[in-house]
């Protein structure tokens, strides 16, 4: 018998056999949520936020939800938000998928390299944001825009670093969308998704040892869950008690993988907060009250001193995965109308509708405002360059290539960034 060959089959054992994952739906199936467990609205207990973390666990495979049927509050997890703070979180919300659409079409325009869309999933962010302070750390993923504009970071800024214009902040050292402001609570996006958590965690630990009082929110998919950061920053969190807020998007799918292959159908991705001893929610990613309460409590939790809080929000990501995503060659194309939980703007209007605080005719209004105002800074970022004229007509400065990397920079960078220049400026006298 050679090495390559498999070893004769035990008498009476049957063989083994891999399970793969597969999504329930493919492209021209018709989607059926019917065996989603959708809880009523109200039907969570709500923990006290100094509740042992074990008396958590039991809503790590329930639902929080606070938004009925009939489009009213209910239950203990009720916010019970004053109208202008629904109002603020519904505006943002409306402007994240204007500004989505506004520059997805720039980039199937030539504009830009590189878009994601957060459709379907406005309310995590925008609600988050509100029940956060200002100085809490966000660490978040590509998907999570709503964070700047909710905090009032201007738009022409987040259309510069799309373009990675003259006026892009960042000098044109990141991916589009991968936006970077400290001043705003949002630490630099990283590509590789996960590397977020552990830093979250160790944000919030220093901010422990400071003796401060800011906390932090690491963001994450579902999908990424699958990789070793996650479980390193879930380890630190545990240990050392780190005032931090972990939160799982689960939008079912990572790129073009379905939840499943992350571990989604063996157990809730919020159940893994069991494991490691520490509180878990999940929570309706479309209801913006559901939101903001779990992101509420789990802050107050945070910082008094109670531990971290895992985070799943359940919702569906509408649209495909970036610009460069094709969502039909893995997905029904009428999948996203299916999805149960509904689309989390409508579901916020028809809740301001219902209190009598808001109308048709006002939101009509609100949108051809908002689309007026991006397409407003749309055209002041343009001015500074786009995909194609911005390294013509506005080139960045090479030479800040070399900077911000070393506190002082080492003599052989500064030699090798005199050279370019002296090559750039050879080439601009004499071309040929």
């Amino acid at each position: 018998m050679s090495d390559k060959d498999p070893a004769p089959l035990k008498p009476n054992r049957p063989k083994l056999a891999l399970h793969v994952p597969e999504p329930p739906f493919r492209p021209g199936d018709t989607p059926d949520f019917s065996s989603v467990d959708i809880p009523a609205a109200g039907s969570a207990p709500r923990p006290d936020t100094s509740a042992a973390a074990d008396d958590t666990h039991p809503l790590t495979t329930h639902l929080v939800r606070v938004l009925g049927e009939d489009h009213k509050a209910v239950g203990p997890w009720d916010p019970k938000l004053d109208a202008d703070t629904l109002r603020k979180m519904l505006r943002d919300m409306v402007t994240v998928r204007v500004f989505d659409d506004r520059m997805y079409r720039a980039q199937r325009q030539g504009k830009t390299s590189f878009y994601m869309k957060s459709t379907g999933e406005e309310a995590i962010a925008v609600a988050a944001a509100a029940a956060l302070s200002q100085e809490d750390m966000h660490f978040p993923t590509y998907r999570q825009q709503g964070l700047l504009i909710s905090r009032g970071y201007p738009l022409v800024d987040m259309m510069c670093q799309i373009y990675s214009n003259k006026g892009d902040k960042l000098l044109g050292r990141q991916l589009p969308v991968m936006y970077s402001d400290k001043a705003h609570g949002f630490f630099s996006i990283s590509g590789n998704l996960e590397t977020q958590f552990p830093q979250a965690v160790g944000w919030a630990m220093a901010s422990a040892i400071k003796g401060d009082s800011r906390i932090a929110m690491g963001w994450t998919g579902e999908g990424a869950t699958a990789e070793g950061d996650f479980h390193a920053a879930l380890t630190f969190a545990t240990v050392y008690n780190a005032p931090v807020i972990l939160a799982i998007v689960n939008n079912q799918w990572a790129i073009s993988s379905f939840s499943g292959i992350a571990g989604g159908e063996k157990a809730t991705f919020a159940q893994r907060a069991k494991g490691y001893g520490i509180a878990g929610l999940r929570v309706d990613g479309n209801d913006a009250l559901a939101v903001y309460a779990a992101v509420n409590w789990a802050a107050e939790r945070a910082r008094s001193n109670n531990g971290p809080t895992l985070v799943e929000f359940f919702t569906y990501r509408a649209e495909g995965h970036s610009t460069s995503d094709d969502p039909s060659g893995y997905r029904p194309s009428n999948e996203a109308k299916a999805w149960p939980l509904g689309d989390p703007i409508e579901r916020l209007k028809a809740h301001l509708v219902a209190l009598g605080e808001w109308d048709d005719e006002r939101h009509a209004a609100m949108q051809e405002e908002l689309s007026a105002e991006v397409r407003g800074a749309q055209r002041e970022a343009e001015k500074k360059g786009t995909l194609h004229s911005a390294s013509i007509d506005f080139p960045q400065d090479v030479r800040t290539m070399f900077s911000d990397v070393y506190e002082e920079m080492p003599w052989h960078l500064k030699e090798q960034q005199q050279e370019m220049v002296d090559e750039l400026e050879a080439k601009r006298r004499w071309p040929s």
